[in-house]
Order: C-alpha cells, then sequence, then structure tokens
C-alpha cells in the first residue's frame, strides 16, 4: 500500500510522524488515531495478530468500522502503525566513554526484549527499511553505539541491518518452536531428545557421519539455557564486527 497525498508522502508515513490533517467532518468524540493503534495492539496481545481486524478493533473501541476509516485508511495502515507502538520504549542510552561493543550488545538484548515480549510484530512483514518514528528512533540508538569505532556511515547501517536481522530471525525462531509446542502440550526438551532419538534410528552413520557425531557428543539433546542459542549467536557477530573495525584502523593506519 502506498496511498500518497498532496506532499508527496505515503498517507501511513504522515499519520506515523503526525503530520497528516486530523479528520474534520464526521469525526466521532472520543476517537483519534492513538485509541484506535492502541486498541489494535490490545486486540493482537491478548488474541493474536490474526484476530486484528478494522470490524474488531471498532467494536473494541464501541465505535462503528465506517468511523475508523476516517483515521486510518486501511488495515495495512494500521499494522504500520501497530509496529512502531511496539517500539515505543526506546532501547538504553549510551553511556559516554563506553565501549561500542557493550553498548551495542545491550541494543541488541533490548530489542531481544521488545520482540519476545510482542512476537505479533513478527507476523507483520518488513516491506522496508526502518521509516517510522520509534523505529528510527532505535535505528538512532543503533548507530550511536558505533559512533567510536571508525567504520564508514555506510558500513555502520549495514550492521545494523546485520544485527537487526539475526535478532528478529531468533525471535522469530522462537516464537515459531514455542507455539508449535504449546498447540501440541509437549514438553521442548522432551521433545528434543525424541528428536534425538529419532535421528539416531534413521540417520545411517556412514551417510550422516558429521550428524552422527553430534549424536553421539549429546550436542542435539543438550539441555540449553533460554537464551544461549542468543548468546552464542550474538557474540560471533560482534566478534566480527570486532574484526571489521579493527581493519579498518589498520587500514587507516596503513
Amino acid at each position: 500500500m502506498d496511498e500518497r497525498t498532496g506532499a508527496g508522502l505515503p498517507s501511513v508515513i504522515e499519520a506515523a510522524w503526525g503530520v497528516r490533517e486530523r479528520p474534520g467532518k464526521g469525526r466521532q468524540r472520543g476517537l483519534s488515531l492513538d485509541r484506535i493503534v492502541e486498541a489494535a495492539v490490545n486486540v493482537a496481545e491478548s488474541e493474536g495478530l490474526a484476530a486484528v481486524s478494522m470490524s474488531r478493533v471498532a467494536a473494541e473501541l464501541g465505535a462503528s468500522t465506517m468511523a475508523l476509516y476516517r483515521y486510518v485508511v486501511a488495515k495495512e495502515e494500521l499494522l504500520v502503525l501497530m509496529s512502531d507502538a511496539a517500539y515505543r520504549t526506546p532501547p538504553s542510552a549510551v553511556v559516554p566513554g563506553e565501549p561500542w561493543r557493550t553498548a551495542l550488545s545491550r541494543w541488541a538484548w533490548d530489542l531481544h526484549a521488545i520482540l519476545r515480549q510482542h512476537t505479533w510484530v513478527l507476523r507483520i512483514p518488513v516491506t522496508g527499511p526502518p521509516v517510522t518514528p520509534n523505529q528510527v528512533i532505535w535505528l538512532e540508538h543503533g548507530l550511536r553505539c558505533l559512533q567510536d569505532t571508525g567504520l564508514p556511515e555506510r558500513e555502520k547501517l549495514s550492521v545494523m541491518m546485520l544485527l537487526t536481522g539475526f535478532v528478529r530471525n531468533e525471535a522469530s525462531v522462537i516464537a515459531d518452536v514455542t507455539e508449535a509446542f504449546v498447540a501440541a502440550d509437549a514438553d521442548q526438551q522432551e521433545a528434543m531428545s525424541f528428536y534425538g532419538q529419532l535421528l539416531g534410528k534413521l540417520a545411517d552413520p556412514n551417510r550422516f557421519p558429521a550428524v552422527t557425531a553430534a549424536l553421539q557428543a549429546g550436542a542435539i539433546d543438550h539441555e540449553d539455557a533460554p537464551d544461549d542459542e542468543f548468546t552464542f549467536g550474538l557474540e560471533r557477530i560482534l566478534d566480527g564486527i570486532e574484526v571489521l573495525v579493527r581493519q579498518r584502523a589498520e587500514a587507516r593506519r596503513g
């Protein structure tokens, strides 16, 4: 959806930044764009994103569906505004003099917490770079973490894209797996143990020697702490960024 206004901006961007003209004629008392978005978020939090519809949100507000369309062009626009609302809590501020790795790690953990808390956000497709206010605030904080690295601005943006993608992907996998276990009324550790036993029966050691080695080492059904995989992945990404920072510093000195 890319309905543009006379200012040349998509209507959803004008709505998100508060620069769209407020409805006049037909405006319903007590109704506002903020209240509509808040109601939609409440529905998503309690019932899941699939339950969000213009009529369902209208019922939540005690308003008519048509009344909502005076504030929101379409459901797709509402989803964009809901997604931005999920990032309303900003990341922790960068501490002056703090090492970039410490600051960026904390930023990633803050994002991790947001996505774990509001898993419905993960069901809204990413259609482009951050452009709504709260998401731009998150980008701003992330770039500030890198301000003393000496990386070119283009590479700072690439770092943020890499890190954001990792955090979102990890949160998506965990949300999907958790949802599957809840639906099956299964214990996660028992399920992984069963998976290991199943592979042990099916995987021929001659055909799958690497998988067999992992099975024999107990790596597949090893009981991890909830955030072990996230910690491992984050630290490896930060290791790679650290190598890049060092390489760029050496190139400047050379």
